[in-house]
């Protein structure tokens, strides 16, 4: 590999270290540290390669872990949008798109456009891998909300009727998590940690 190409690497490597200081809203399990978005792209990567099995079709889990590890990169220079927020609609924005021609941009020319084509398929959500990796995406803060007695949905005041539209997309990449998130938004009611 030419040294050009190896120092384009490094500094996209270097660059994107800055994912690790992008807190979001939602905290780990059972906890009150907030989780930043280099440890969300873990762990939902993780859950893919756990929970494919799962997935309603036959998908290509190595293209489904390498949109969860960067679908958020953007956020670097674009920030987090929490999924609840009011003002800002949690769609494909101006600023992501930027995000991603700059810091994708840093890769040399072949390795930037695959992973802005890999981070495009995420966010439309069309294939059985874009929407396998966004039940992921949708599946974590809520198990993480169910741990911590409500969390951002007590925090922000997040009703039922919100919690249950955004998760429903659970369901497109899996009906058997589907069913079991289901489970735990209603289970979360009774307990009065979600309000209806």
């Amino acid at each position: 590999m030419e040294t050009s190409s190896l120092l384009k690497q490094i500094e996209f490597i270097k660059e994107v270290d800055k994912l690790k200081y992008i807190l979001r809203k939602t905290k780990l399990f059972n906890s009150d540290r907030n989780e930043n978005d280099a440890e969300h792209s873990w762990h939902l990567s993780l859950m893919a390669i756990i929970l494919a099995g799962h997935a309603n079709s036959d998908i290509d889990l190595l293209r489904v872990v390498k949109m969860l590890l960067i679908h958020d990169i953007v956020e670097i220079d674009a920030g987090d949008t929490f999924i609840y927020d009011a003002q800002k609609n949690h769609t494909n924005t101006d600023e992501e798109r930027l995000a991603a021609n700059r810091i994708f941009g840093l890769l040399p020319e072949e390795q930037a456009t695959e992973l802005i084509a890999i981070w495009e398929e995420f966010e439309e959500g069309q294939t059985h891998e874009a929407k396998f990796a966004r039940a992921m995406d949708r599946l974590e803060p809520l198990l993480q909300n169910t741990s911590n007695n409500g969390g951002t949905w007590a925090e922000f005041g997040v009703s039922y009727e919100k919690v249950y539209a955004k998760k429903q997309v659970i369901q497109q990449g899996s009906e058997s998590i589907w069913q079991y998130a289901e489970q735990l938004i209603n289970e979360s009611v009774e307990k009065g940690i979600l309000k209806k």
